[in-house]
Parts: C-alpha cells; sequence; structure tokens
C-alpha cells in the first residue's frame, strides 16, 4: 500500500513559478514510477509527467521545456518544478504511482492517487 499526499498548489501570476511535492509512504517507492496529472475546470484529467524508477522521465507536449519532474528515492518524495506558468496550466493536480519501471501517460494504469493540490495562474 502506498499513501501519496500532495503539497505546494498556489495562486501565481502568469510567467510565475511553482513547486509541487509528493510525499510517499511505502516500502515499495524507489521500485515504483510516479506520475503527476491534472484536472482543470471542466476537462477531463489529462497526463502531466512521468519518472521512472530509474529516474527515464516523459512530459505531455504542453508542458515539456517548461516543468522539470524529479524524485528522490530517500525523502521518498516526488517533485514539479513548474515555470512559465500560463493560465490554461490552471488544474487541480494529482500525484499517482505505479510498482515497476514502466512509466505511462495513460491515468488507469496507475495504483495509488493523492488528494490533489490546486494550481492557480491568473493572467
Amino acid at each position: 500500500q502506498v499513501q501519496l499526499v500532495e503539497s505546494g498548489g498556489g495562486l501565481v501570476q502568469a510567467g510565475g513559478s511553482l513547486r509541487l511535492s509528493c510525499a510517499a509512504s511505502g516500502r515499495t517507492f524507489s521500485s515504483s514510477s510516479l506520475g503527476w496529472f491534472r484536472q482543470g475546470p471542466g476537462k477531463e484529467r489529462e497526463f502531466v509527467a512521468a519518472i521512472s524508477s530509474s529516474t527515464v522521465s516523459y512530459y505531455a507536449p504542453a508542458v515539456r521545456g517548461r516543468f522539470t519532474i524529479s524524485r528522490d528515492n530517500a525523502k521518498s518524495t516526488v517533485t514539479l518544478q513548474m515555470n512559465s506558468l500560463k493560465p490554461e496550466d490552471t488544474a487541480v493536480y494529482y500525484c499517482a504511482a505505479v510498482s515497476g519501471n514502466r512509466i505511462f501517460s495513460d491515468a488507469s494504469r496507475y495504483d495509488y492517487w493523492g488528494q490533489g493540490t490546486q494550481v492557480t495562474v491568473s493572467s
């Protein structure tokens, strides 16, 4: 069992930055792949970024070059650094985990989810 708790959301002006963190409990963190997803108002949940247990990362085209995903196995945390934020980045951001070294952009492949943290980007 893995529990995930996100933090770091908030209100920021367009062009600004935010850093989201996801703290995980459980002994399988280092052997798990982690992902970030988001759900904007009236939209479906969409993939943002993922990182494998071997630190291979993958990004959605909409955030590539602006967002960076990283992990710290010693602290059991995964971080999403978000720069050059746009109003369309406004959403609830969720952390997710799946056992193994493969990374997925399909939300249905992830077994564990956090409760989400709100990110609001004003224009």
